[in-house]
């Protein structure tokens, strides 16, 4: 596990920069303590991470949730008891991974996954930029596009022309060049370069910035566009950050209804970042998905008994631990580590640290996810794949990440609906000779009620006084729906005189009595 610590080591102080500023985000979208952002960025770096067999995923607080945990916190009547839907809807997750739900995954198109990368991107981009010039009045890690302060993706930008900090946006620049440079640059002159990641030294300038600047009336960067962790006086303050949950109300059906839907949620956002995760993995490894259920039940419940948010897998952390070149899960588990040391050791030096040069790593992340060649690849397989993918990213952006994903797979579904019509059989003219139509007609391996029409609209085409060859030779499974439709049609050829040979593994059969009894309603006869 130790092998890759030089990888490792520095992705996961990228990570760690990235989480940061989303698990406070994420804790006020929530309505939640800002602590309980970093409990669950906490428990999903050090015990999902242990956990899981993901080598590269990173968990945390998820941003899809947030709406879901800002109304249960109000209807469930206190944040003792949201905690205990959120205890249970770990054990719900636990129950999932048993009965090995995590097969799921494995059902969404690869256009749909590609789609989800893609938008992620994008909505990164931009809603960082009002963050990159210093306007902070929605939170990070609000991805939706109707914002919690009423604005949406593109006001919001709109609002920054008019509320550009020149401080925070001069560091933000800085912070870019740097990791441009040490990106295309620095990278390649020297270990040093790649041991120590950029975004650590846009960080470190960030805060020097502000240090020098922070007495001159123009440049200074203001209290609202720094990191905000909370600085607790003494021990006793501290630990009193933590909240439990209130076992008493587990009776309460409101509760069970909130637990079920945040493990629901939470075991579908995870189990789609597993497999984008697993997409944008170099090494092309294979996240076992049952046994990450396990590890987000198990986080989800420690996450809750202590006074945590909701953890899933979360695809902004993960990517950046894939871009800076993270090898194993000791990344993730490292960057756990540096939430909690820094938190306890240093947050005084942590609440200097510039919005603005954040937004600019995140930049990075955004554009590495969404380049433009991607959707010229994606054109080019044609729209039965271009059209999911573009449907998953307009979706992300003007809806949210779950919302997004759920237009863009049923238009996958239909799109795979429209292709078992397409493919149900091929159609065959083969002669014409003497007046009499000679027409071949092949099934497919598969032939399901869904191409019911297909085969249908073709059989009624045929002419008077035609020829059809049916040929089953190939066909593995035929639905009954289908051995009707041939069933019914036997009796229209005979009024339209049309002979017809059926030619099967077992023989030739010249104008058959009943296909029924031919196929012997099992669908496997063929």
């Amino acid at each position: 596990m130790f092998k890759y610590i030089k990888n490792d080591l520095p992705s996961s102080i990228v990570v760690f920069f990235v989480a940061l500023p989303l698990c406070l985000g994420i804790a006020l979208a929530s309505g939640a303590p800002l602590f309980s952002g970093l409990i669950a960025g906490i428990v999903g770096g050090i015990v999902v991470g242990g956990l899981s067999g993901s080598q590269i995923g990173v968990s945390g607080p998820a941003a899809g949730l947030a709406a879901i945990v800002l109304s249960a916190i109000g209807a469930l009547g206190g944040y003792g008891n949201f905690l205990l839907a959120v205890v249970l809807g770990g054990a719900i997750q636990l129950l999932f991974g048993v009965l090995k739900a995590g097969i799921i995954g494995y059902y969404f198109p690869s256009s749909v996954i590609k789609g989800m990368l893609t938008g992620i991107g994008i909505i990164i981009v931009l809603k960082q930029i009002p963050h990159f010039f210093g306007y902070n009045a929605n939170p990070e890690g609000d991805f939706a596009f109707f914002q919690v302060d009423g604005e949406n993706t593109f006001s919001e930008i709109l609002k920054t022309v008019n509320n550009i900090s020149p401080g925070a946006t001069i560091v933000a620049v800085l912070g870019l060049a740097i990791l441009l440079i040490w990106d295309k640059v620095l990278s390649k002159k020297g270990k040093i370069f790649q041991l120590v990641q950029g975004p650590l030294v846009a960080v470190a300038v960030g805060i020097a910035f502000y240090i020098l600047t922070k007495d001159h009336e123009g440049l200074s960067i203001s209290q609202e566009h720094l990191v905000s962790v909370p600085i607790p006086e003494d021990a006793t303050s501290f630990f009193a950050q933590f909240s439990f949950p209130n076992f008493s109300a587990i009776s309460e059906p409101q509760i069970w209804i909130t637990a079920f839907t945040i493990a629901l949620v939470a075991s579908l956002e995870t189990l789609l970042c597993v497999e984008a995760t697993d997409k944008l993995d170099p090494e092309k490894r294979v996240t076992p998905t049952n046994r990450e259920l396990l590890a987000q039940g198990t986080g989800n419940m420690l996450s809750g008994l202590i006074g945590g948010l909701p953890i899933t897998q979360v695809i902004v952390r993960s990517s950046a631990n894939v871009q800076s070149g993270g090898k194993t899960k000791m990344s993730a588990i490292i960057h756990g580590c540096f939430l909690l040391v820094s938190v306890i050791l240093i947050p005084r030096l942590l609440n200097m640290i510039p919005l603005s040069v954040l937004a600019a790593v995140l930049f990075i992340v955004g554009f590495k996810l969404a380049k433009p060649a991607l959707f010229k690849t994606m054109y080019g397989l044609g729209w039965k794949q271009f059209v999911p993918f573009m449907v998953t990213v307009l979706g992300i952006i003007f809806t949210d990440l779950l919302i997004g994903i759920g237009l863009g797979l049923a238009v996958g579904i239909v799109v795979i609906l429209i292709k078992s019509y397409q493919n149900s059989h091929f159609l065959h003219i083969e002669d014409k000779s003497n007046g009499i139509h000679k027409i071949k007609m092949t099934l497919a391996e598969e032939v399901t009620f869904f191409n019911k029409g297909a085969i249908l609209k073709e059989l009624d085409q045929l002419p008077e006084d035609s020829y059809l060859e049916l040929d089953v030779r190939k066909t593995r499974y035929l639905d009954n729906d289908i051995v009707e439709i041939l069933e019914d049609f036997s009796e229209k050829a005979r009024n339209r005189n049309i002979d017809i040979r059926l030619i099967s593994e077992r023989g030739e059969i010249e104008n058959p009595d009943s296909y029924i009894e031919f196929f012997k309603l099992r669908p496997k006869s063929a």
